[in-house]
């Protein structure tokens, strides 16, 4: 079964007033570059950079991790995958929300006793540094390009919905001035600039989004089920309400669905920009605190996208949603429309790019922190850079991310973010996760099993995504043209294969592995991840 759209459905022009919609976000953006630049007062170590001097309470850091979770993906790829998909685009809500649980269960704690500025602090703890930092940084700086990708292309998806910009060149340009103003916020405000955004962003989000859902739910009497007749009356298809409507079509979507849950679920205590989060706390109690905190603002946020989903079917309609300049990435801010008019749909929008600038400066520092910390500082320098210069390698290398972060967004415009968000989650649960669990938890991993499991995660999942039908093949490719098709491998998402490969050669690795690891560090992180003891000081060179 699939939604059958209008076939004389035109793109809609762009709705309310352009000028309001730039002049409500420029607001914004005023504001939170004031508070950037009042939190980079005391940006003079890298602990400060990185973790913002661990300066931040469990609540606090709690509305950062949520608004560094919920990002445009949230907001708009699954209101637009429910407005088009129905129930089968909510499972990336339920997939999102569940996966906490794995993070709070099996890493938060321990992580944030173990380590120090990043992932690779943990990995590398009681293996050999060199060989697991590099593989750690590489990891960390794929699955933060990935989901940067779809951040950016969130980001063009919305601004050619307000403003009517439906020429590649423009998009283009819009896609760069936001990865500028990302570049800008990172470089002069460092973890705790970042954080504040990332507070404010979700207070935002949440209250705009609860503001919408209240809106829609009076519209229909508070009668949720009237907003589901409504719904499937105006999608002319009562499928949206069944399972089965994207992922059961066939065999092998069926089996794309629960590699698309795998990858969720397992991918979010992996994510680097995440588990990064952990360390600007300053105790283990406050990290849990943290990870309940997200839990409820999240999982609150995620029930709101269900009504929104829905009302953006019934107020606007599928039809109309797939044929705007954004696709389905347009159902939020054309439900906005459609309730309060311009004066909304320019709220909900700056909020919708607050959401992209603060996920993308959350991405971009973790990986800078990842190179300037793992590569230069630990690798290059064996842990004992000039004071100061760790900072300075950071900073540079948020540029070039950007600019990287630029060039990929303008690839990958047009593409829904929550796909593209499942696949950094793909990578991320198939090059992290198991190395993660293997340290923490199994007293025999060795560097060997380590470096295949990161390794190996990681080339399956992207060599299968380069050769899956995301890239090439069909109508909604990154490569649009028929003509190039080498696709070859039949899922959307690689985590089927890739997360229990990536399991497998971790074991197999270890196993093979003549040599054994120093007992007194094994012993040592042991106490530390289950106690706290030391965990300042965790990071030995």
């Amino acid at each position: 079964m699939s939604i059958v759209f209008a076939a004389d459905a035109a793109p809609t022009a762009a709705p309310g007033n352009p000028w309001l919609n730039i002049g409500i976000f420029a607001l914004f953006v005023a504001i939170t570059m004031v508070i950037v630049f009042r939190a980079s007062r005391n940006n003079k170590t890298a602990s400060d950079y990185y973790a913002a001097g661990r300066s931040f309470t469990g609540g606090q850091n709690g509305a950062a991790i949520a608004g560094d979770y919920l990002s445009a993906a949230s907001f708009l790829g699954i209101v637009g995958a429910i407005a088009v998909t129905g129930y089968d685009g909510f499972m990336y809500s339920i997939g999102f929300l569940v996966a906490w649980l794995v993070a709070l269960l099996l890493v938060a704690e321990l992580l944030r006793n173990t380590g120090r500025f990043t992932m690779a602090d943990v990995l590398s703890f009681r293996l050999k540094q060199t060989p697991v930092r590099v593989a750690a940084a590489i990891t960390t700086l794929v699955v933060c390009f990935f989901y940067l990708l779809a951040q950016m292309a969130g980001a063009g998806g919305l601004v050619s919905l307000l403003l009517d910009v439906t020429d590649t060149l423009g998009q283009s340009l819009v896609i760069t001035v936001v990865g500028a103003l990302m570049i800008l916020y990172v470089l002069i405000g460092g973890m705790k600039g970042t954080t504040w955004v990332q507070i404010i962003k979700a207070v935002l989000l949440i209250a705009g989004a609860a503001v919408m859902t209240v809106w829609v739910l009076a519209l229909n009497g508070f009668d949720f089920s009237a907003l589901l007749a409504k719904a499937t009356e105006v999608a002319e298809n009562p499928a949206i309400l069944d399972p089965g409507l994207k992922y059961g079509v066939s065999d092998i979507s069926k089996v794309d669905f629960i590699s698309l849950g795998l990858a969720l679920v397992l991918g979010t205590a992996a994510l680097p920009h995440v588990l990064m989060r952990f360390y600007t706390v300053p105790t283990a109690k406050e990290a849990r605190k943290s990870v309940v905190w997200a839990i409820w603002l999240i999982g609150i946020f995620y029930l709101f996208t269900l009504v929104l989903g829905y009302g953006a079917a019934a107020l606007v309609g599928p039809a109309v949603i797939a044929a705007a300049p954004g696709g389905v990435n347009s159902a939020a801010p054309l439900l906005a429309n459609a309730l309060g008019g311009p004066l909304l749909l320019g709220l909900i929008s700056a909020i919708a790019f607050a959401t992209i600038l603060a996920v993308v400066a959350g991405l971009t520092i973790t990986a800078a922190a990842s190179f300037a910390h793992d590569i230069y500082a630990s690798v290059v320098k064996k842990g004992k850079p000039a004071p100061g210069a760790e900072v300075k390698v950071a900073r540079r290398t948020v540029i070039v991310i950007g600019i990287i972060a630029i060039i990929g967004g303008i690839g990958a415009n047009g593409q829904n973010v929550a796909f593209l968000v499942a696949l950094a989650f793909a990578v991320a649960a198939s090059a992290n996760l198991p190395t993660i669990v293997y340290s923490l938890y199994w007293k025999r991993f060795t560097t060997k099993g380590a470096l295949w499991s990161m390794y190996g995660g990681l080339a399956s999942a992207i060599i299968l995504i380069a050769f899956s039908p995301v890239v090439s093949g069909s109508e909604t490719s990154m490569l649009k043209t028929e003509a190039i098709d080498f696709a070859w491998f039949p899922l959307s998402n690689p985590g089927i294969v890739s997360i229990p490969l990536a399991f497998f050669l971790g074991w197999l690795g270890t196993i093979l592995d003549k040599g054994t690891e120093d007992p007194a560090k094994e012993a040592e992180m042991e106490v530390r991840s289950l106690t706290g003891i030391g965990a300042e000081g965790a990071t030995q060179h």
